[in-house]
């Protein structure tokens, strides 16, 4: 055989060298093989998402240092808050009232208005020129004072007339009675016949029939006399003069011509609501008389006291009220008609009940709380409050002698240290009241 041709270019490739054509190269161990899709970044591109990288970086690490710095901050403001909440800054300075063990009246208050018992608004009975008016504007008069004359010498006339008819119609009644008194003794001789006699009884019958008709005209006449001379009918006070002398006034004209207003006694008409009726019903049932204190609209002073006199007999469907009616003396002349006032209706009074002012008191949504001061330290205590009247209210929950938080409430808690002010301190116009 012949020798075989070993020439390189002519061998199949080994297995373990890469084949390489005539148009490939080996790449180099330190170059990065790249395919025929993909070339490498420019060096300025690598440069530019460094850069950015870099400052995401330090901003991401600025905004946790930042975070952490508010937290820190706002811890210290928590603990210097508690700190100051829990007498680190020292004992809360207040003032304190003491609760007492006495009695409470349970009342109702509404809105009244001051009603005269009477209000006579006087008009003309007759027709007729006004002489003279007695009253001043404004007087308290008493029954029976002159108020208004007028002239009156018209009437008079007409009395004068039916008097005089009355007195001639009594004298031709008497003369028919004793011709009756003839006929009778006749009749009984037999001197005249009996028709005779029966026409003068009717004659009699007939003349008595007149003078009652005249003695009525005559009445009516003294009426119209006495109409010219108006007096008061009721005690009050006159109001604004309506007429002079010299106006003529007119019959049943509704144009009045004075307006008397009783002022003693006075009454305060108020309302109730339908709720409350019961209790005072309870009340009035007993026979218990009801006191009434009216007050001015401020509710701060007391006009004048007085009695429930009565109920209405029916409520009000539209409001859901009922009407109530207070009598009072007005010694003062304090209730002027048609005041609005306050009212306070005593319905019933509460005895050996506990008492606290009211000031004490605090309020946690529906929750109803005070500060028993022991030992120079404030316990928070959970009440239940009932009924209150000036300034005091009856609760449940503490014990008369218990010594109360009354100021200060804003620095108060349960536990907190305390020292007792004995002078009153002020209140804060922010809220609760400050030392």
């Amino acid at each position: 055989m012949p020798d075989e041709i070993h020439d390189p270019a002519l061998q199949p490739p080994s297995s373990s060298e890469p084949h390489v054509g005539p148009d490939h190269q080996l790449p180099s161990s330190n170059e990065p093989h790249v395919g025929p899709d993909h070339q490498l970044p420019a060096p300025h591109e690598r440069s530019h998402r460094s850069t950015t990288a870099r400052i995401l970086i330090w901003l991401l690490i600025l905004l946790v240092y930042a975070f952490l710095f508010w937290l820190i901050l706002r811890h210290r403001a928590a603990k210097k808050a508690a700190a100051g909440r829990h007498g680190a800054m020292g004992p809360v300075t207040l003032t304190t009232a003491t609760a007492t063990q006495g009695n409470i009246g349970v009342y109702l208050q509404a809105i009244g208005t001051v009603t005269p018992v009477h209000t006579d608004i006087i008009t003309s009975q007759v027709t007729g020129l006004i002489s003279t008016v007695h009253y001043h504007e404004g007087q308290i008069v008493r029954r029976g004072q002159p108020l208004i004359d007028i002239d009156a010498r018209p009437f008079r006339a007409q009395l004068l007339e039916a008097q005089g008819a009355l007195e001639r119609d009594e004298a031709l009644l008497a003369q028919a009675r004793m011709d009756l008194q003839r006929y009778v003794v006749a009749w009984s001789k037999d001197a005249i016949p009996k028709q005779t006699l029966d026409d003068q009884e009717k004659l009699v019958q007939q003349d008595e029939g007149t003078v009652k008709a005249d003695q009525g005209t005559v009445q009516f006449d003294q009426v119209q006399v006495d109409f010219c001379h108006i007096v008061a009918p009721i005690p009050g006070r006159v109001g604004l003069r309506l007429v002079d002398p010299g106006n003529v006034v007119v019959a049943a004209s509704t144009t009045p011509l004075v307006v008397i207003t009783q002022l003693q006694p006075i009454t305060v008409v108020f309302t109730i609501s339908e709720d409350n009726i019961a209790q005072v019903q309870a009340q009035t049932r007993k026979g218990k008389i009801l006191q009434v204190t009216a007050l001015d609209r401020a509710n701060e002073a007391d006009l004048a006291d007085g009695k429930l006199e009565t109920l209405d007999n029916q409520i009000d469907t539209t409001t859901g009220t009922l009407k109530l009616r207070a009598d009072f003396a007005n010694k003062n002349y304090a209730l002027f008609p048609n005041l609005f006032v306050n009212t306070r209706l005593l319905v019933n009074t509460l005895t050996g009940v506990t008492l606290v002012p009211t000031s004490t008191i605090q309020q946690n949504g529906s929750t109803s709380f005070v500060y028993v001061i022991q030992n120079g330290t404030a316990a928070l205590r959970d009440i239940k409050p009932g009924v209150a009247d000036s300034g005091m209210t009856q609760v449940t929950g503490i014990n008369p002698g218990d010594v109360l938080a009354n100021s200060s409430f804003q620095k108060l808690q349960d536990g907190a240290k305390v020292a007792i002010s004995k002078t009153p301190i002020a209140p804060n116009p922010s809220g609760g009241n400050a030392p």
